[in-house]
């Protein structure tokens, strides 16, 4: 009884939904990867033993090869998504540029980082592999930025028209207010995420000084968002 109450339990049913996402895989492999990273660099700077440092670094570099090879023909999501933003009509330009600048930003990345798959996995090394991924390092980091400025951008846009409605028992007014709201809880999120996530690129290509730990942090907490709204996606 208990063990049928446990199988057919709604939550069970969910996180198979979850799990049979390509994102939901990816962004536990992810939050794993990110958390070792971090935990690896906590571990050496309290002078633990390098037997105890080595799983957490086999796991960062494992699951990070992992999630390349499930990367491997996600450019083509990215390009359709740009192409589809640029033909939109009745669409606020700034905000259809920004669109379209953080999709190509993205497809480039997954063009080059999957152009690195053979190398990094050992398969079969080539020369130009590191050119290569440093190129998808900046091409992530041009597609984060182009979000941030969206989101950035639709959350002046959105205070504004926040700004608009009036506190009046107008019930269409209510439902308005807390739509807004919603969308705005949804952007700063996003934002957040954002933020967090480029911070790894920025320091990747020797443009800020962030250590091994607090980028390992940084990563695991866009990767816990990214978890999280992929499980109300699949709820």
């Amino acid at each position: 009884m208990v063990a049928d109450a446990l199988i057919y339990h709604p939550s069970v049913s969910h996180y198979l939904k979850f799990i049979a996402t390509t994102v939901g895989r990816d962004k536990l492999l992810r939050t794993l990867q990110y958390f070792s990273r971090f935990y690896a660099w906590y571990l050496y700077r309290m002078n633990s033993p390098q037997t105890a440092i080595t799983p957490f670094e086999a796991t960062k570099k494992q699951f990070g090869a992992a999630r390349k090879l499930l990367r491997v023909g996600k450019f083509v999501e990215h390009f359709k998504a740009a192409a589809v933003a640029s033909d939109a009509k009745g669409v606020d330009p700034v905000l259809k540029f920004l669109t379209v600048g953080r999709q190509l930003g993205y497809a480039m990345y997954m063009v080059m980082d999957n152009a690195c798959v053979l190398d990094s996995t050992s398969i079969r090394k080539f020369s130009t592999a590191p050119r290569l991924s440093r190129e998808a390092t900046r091409a992530w980091f041009t597609g984060l930025s182009f979000s941030i400025a969206s989101s950035l951008y639709s959350l002046y846009n959105l205070q504004t028209r926040a700004q608009t409605i009036t506190s009046s028992g107008d019930p269409e007014k209510v439902v308005e207010k807390k739509k807004v709201d919603k969308e705005m809880d949804a952007l700063k999120v996003q934002l957040v995420s954002d933020v967090c996530d480029i911070m790894i690129p920025s320091t990747a290509l020797g443009w800020i000084g962030l250590d091994e730990g607090f980028v390992g942090l940084a990563g695991t907490t866009s990767s816990l968002i990214g978890v999280w709204s992929q499980w109300k996606k699949t709820a």
